[in-house]
């Protein structure tokens, strides 16, 4: 059920007898040159039309936007930040607690947002309330190794394959070259560079490590329509299991 296609009793009465909420938030942002910027929305947006008609919970509207200040470089890239995200991820949150959700279940599209969702999770923890992070992406990783890939990569690339082909260009794609620091600091990934055979946090603007906006192992030119099918299907299914076991979990009691 969308909430937003509900009226205000159908909502009422849904909140009297369920304290359960589906919500999502995502990201617009550079995924390399052969993706969409909203590749962070996107992917969530289809994983909740696979969800919906498998769950009696409550889908609340998705925030397409998230905190990716590493990505303004890119035309097109909008940031909330950290702080402004995290005000309004706690205004939603602090609506629905109002109307008797006590349990939230956050459905992320992008690796930014997971600070932000941390801290909501530990301030509604302390109000008696729980907030599971579904980050498809890790989720995915775990349900099948093979799957496991990084920033506009082969994983992200299979997915907006499974949304829509069209959204993808794969003349666009390029291989990835990671610009080092310096000849001692090489760059490993998103936020590493590698001295003397130990990775060393190091974040730099997306800019300054990428050639082309992607980074990971997975190179996009791998990825297949059937391929992202599986793992959404497959991630949408996880999260229908895990909020039923998520509404029999006990809510924390505060003294």
């Amino acid at each position: 059920m969308q909430l937003a296609n509900m009226t205000w009793p159908e909502a009422g009465k849904y909140f009297q007898e369920n304290d359960i909420i589906l919500l999502s938030v995502g990201s617009i942002e550079c995924h390399g040159k052969h993706l969409p910027l909203g590749t962070d929305t996107l992917i969530p947006q289809k994983l909740l039309e696979l969800i919906e008609p498998k769950t009696d919970v409550v889908i609340a509207p998705i925030i397409p936007f998230g905190a990716c200040d590493s990505q303004t470089d890119y035309p097109g890239t909008v940031s909330l930040g950290v702080d402004t995200l995290y005000d309004v991820f706690t205004k939603i949150t602090q609506g629905y607690r109002a109307h008797g959700v006590r349990r939230f279940v956050v459905l992320n599209g992008h690796g930014g947002n997971i600070p932000v969702l941390d801290r909501v999770a530990l301030d509604l923890q302390r109000q008696g309330c729980m907030l599971a992070e579904m980050n498809w992406w890790l989720m995915a990783w775990d349900l099948n190794p093979a799957w496991k890939g990084g920033h506009g990569g082969a994983e992200e690339t299979a997915g907006i394959l499974a949304v829509d082909p069209k959204l993808v260009d794969f003349a666009a794609i390029e291989d990835m070259e990671l610009k080092d620091v310096s000849d001692e600091l090489q760059a490993t990934g998103f936020k590493t560079v590698r001295f003397k055979g130990v990775e060393i946090p190091l974040v730099r603007p997306v800019v300054d490590i990428s050639d082309n906006g992607w980074i990971g192992p997975d190179h996009p030119k791998n990825a297949t329509e059937e391929w992202g099918v599986e793992m959404l299907n497959a991630c949408a299914d996880y999260i229908v299991e895990f909020m039923e076991a998520f509404r029999r979990a006990p809510l924390p009691v505060r003294k």
